[in-house]
């Protein structure tokens, strides 16, 4: 008879695994979505540093021809900002689990649960991870707005107003409302009514998007969002942001290990997944992002 080794099931887990984990990254979480990851660098150990760089720009000025030194060009040293982002974080979930042969019935299940419990673990706190990095600009103009109750039509021009003064560019604005804030939205006749604009609305998650004064707009449910709330308010809370206000890295894959549990004196095995991350806020990323909740 052939025995199916621990080995074999951990090399089961790494190949099917994996991969399943990017693809639901990418569907089923919204902020880790859609904060930028263009860097410069690879994450191959914990530490690991990368680098996000952009040219100063120049100060141009004008001459009248025939005056002063107008036969002569004006320039300065090329400069750059640069941003640095260490992967010095590590999500993780596991189970420990009385008999391999419970793992080894759902290694090749689409529904498994253990695979389910993992990824959705991780989701969750990789969302409260990015969520935490939120830290707006508080000079004037304050991009952190308060006192808000009745997130309208009124209070999205406010904010559009901003980012635009900000040098926002037009495009690629988003924006997370908590159930109460997007139910606000939703009950502005002016930006849910056909008669005032389009009813087709896409979806990102399979969530619906309005598009609105410039901004996707997408409820967020998620318990990262709290932690736009100085006070932790679960309700009443939006952070509008274009996506390289925030830089995320991360190792590519998640590791996922399978240990025998024998030598801790039990029975059993422990599965454990984990990613490496880190992230940091972009090029003036402090005035590029916004939150909007009560008080």
């Amino acid at each position: 008879m052939t025995v199916t080794a621990i080995a074999d099931v951990a090399n089961q887990i790494q190949k099917f695994w994996s991969p399943i984990f990017q693809a639901k990254l990418k569907e089923e979480t919204i902020l880790p979505s859609l904060v930028s990851k263009q860097y410069e660098g690879a994450i191959a150990n914990y530490g690991d540093t990368v680098h996000v760089s952009a040219i100063d720009r120049p100060t141009a000025t004008r001459k009248t021809v025939g005056t002063g030194d107008y036969d002569t060009y004006s320039s300065s040293k090329m400069t750059t900002t640069r941003v640095s982002i260490a992967a010095d974080t590590i999500i993780e979930a596991g189970y420990q689990i009385e008999s391999i042969v419970n793992l080894q019935s759902q290694i090749g299940a689409q529904d498994s649960m253990i695979r389910q419990g993992l990824f959705e673990a991780l989701e969750i706190e990789l969302n409260n991870y990015l969520y935490s990095k939120v830290a707006p600009s508080t000079s004037a103009p304050d991009h952190s707005i308060n006192g808000v109750s009745d997130f309208n039509a009124s209070q999205l021009g406010a904010i559009r107003i901003l980012a635009s003064q900000a040098k926002w560019g037009q495009n690629n604005r988003w924006l997370l409302a908590d159930p109460q804030f997007f139910q606000d939205l939703l009950n502005a006749t002016t930006l849910t009514s056909g008669d005032y604009s389009g009813s087709d609305l896409p979806t990102i998650g399979g969530k619906f998007v309005l598009q609105r004064f410039g901004y996707n707009i997408v409820e967020d449910n998620s318990a990262g969002m709290a932690q736009v709330s100085p006070t932790a308010l679960t309700t009443d809370l939006a952070l509008a942001f274009v996506p390289d206000w925030l830089l995320f890295v991360m190792q590519q894959g998640v590791t996922f290990k399978l240990s025998d549990l024998h030598a801790q004196g039990k029975r059993g095995y422990l599965l454990t997944a984990e990613m490496l991350v880190g992230a940091s806020l972009g090029i003036e990323g402090a005035t590029k992002h916004i939150k909007v909740y009560n008080t």
